[in-house]
């Protein structure tokens, strides 16, 4: 069984981050271990929420896996909360990787047009040097503008293919970019896989609302269907897919649910996979 290590933070009510990847890779029957890189009372869409850093822990739960000799067949990160942390997850994907170890960073830091709450301007310079260190990278719109330092407009289908080509030259990693839109009825992603220089394409139905921890929800996904073998364009179907239903699932319970998705319910779907 491979063992897989996350790092993101953990918060306590929200489904999002590591409460949303442990389960999810856990049921492609995975091996999980995680590395919360702070402790929030709810995700930050809450008001009044509690944060406790756990930066320094990092190089400390570092050495000590070092003496116990653990290793990881892959690493997934997530959120992170500060410049420092990211020096130490490049230090820990370094140390603590079995020969081949898969590395996928999703530069979760900004959606809408917006950095995250919290994070100062040239965060996205710190971060594109973690995802120097990837072999896969999973982008939103936002976030892929940042790592160009391009402005946050809408672009074309070659446009964005370019934009894409563009950050795989300069990271050397294949691209997942997310939330991919052509049409006003479906959503879904372009993969660019730079081993094969393909370019390729999935969507679903488009639920038209918004919800709190898809993008989680799909990296871990992505990420558990890669470690089984599945290649990145399939991968990103099975995400594209296991998000939907999620999704779709909660549509009715939108109100009272508005947090975030019900994607133990999809599980079913990736557990069917394995």
């Amino acid at each position: 069984m491979k063992r897989v290590l996350t790092i993101q933070d953990i918060s306590c009510v929200g489904q999002c981050s590591l409460t949303v990847a442990l389960p999810i890779i856990s049921s492609f029957g995975i091996e999980t271990a995680v590395i919360p890189t702070a402790v929030l009372s709810t995700h930050t869409a809450f008001t009044g929420f509690t944060f406790a850093d756990l930066t320094e822990e990092l190089p400390k739960i570092e050495k000590h896996w070092e003496k116990e000799k653990i290793k990881f067949d892959g690493f997934y990160t997530g959120y992170i909360g500060s410049i420092r942390q990211i020096e130490y997850i490049i230090s820990i994907m370094k140390h603590l990787g079995n020969d081949k170890a898969l590395k996928v960073v999703d530069p979760c830091m900004a959606d809408h047009g917006k950095l995250y709450t919290g994070f100062s301007k040239d965060f996205p310079n710190y971060m594109l040097a973690l995802c120097k260190e990837a072999d896969v990278i999973l982008p939103n719109l936002t976030e892929l503008c940042l790592l160009l330092d391009l402005p946050y407009k809408e672009y074309s289908k070659l446009e964005l293919e370019g934009m894409v080509k563009q950050i795989s030259t300069i990271t050397g990693a294949s691209v997942v970019l997310t939330g991919v839109s052509f049409k006003e009825d479906e959503l879904g992603a372009m993969t660019y896989d730079k081993t094969k220089d393909e370019l390729s394409y999935f969507f679903t139905e488009r639920v038209p609302m918004l919800f709190h921890g898809t993008g989680d929800c799909f990296a871990s996904a992505f990420f558990g269907a890669v470690l089984k073998g599945y290649t990145f364009a399939k991968a990103a179907e099975v995400a594209c897919t296991f998000t939907y239903l999620s999704v779709k699932n909660t549509r009715e319970d939108a109100k009272e649910h508005w947090y975030g998705v019900h994607f133990e319910s999809a599980l079913g779907y990736l557990n069917s996979l394995t």
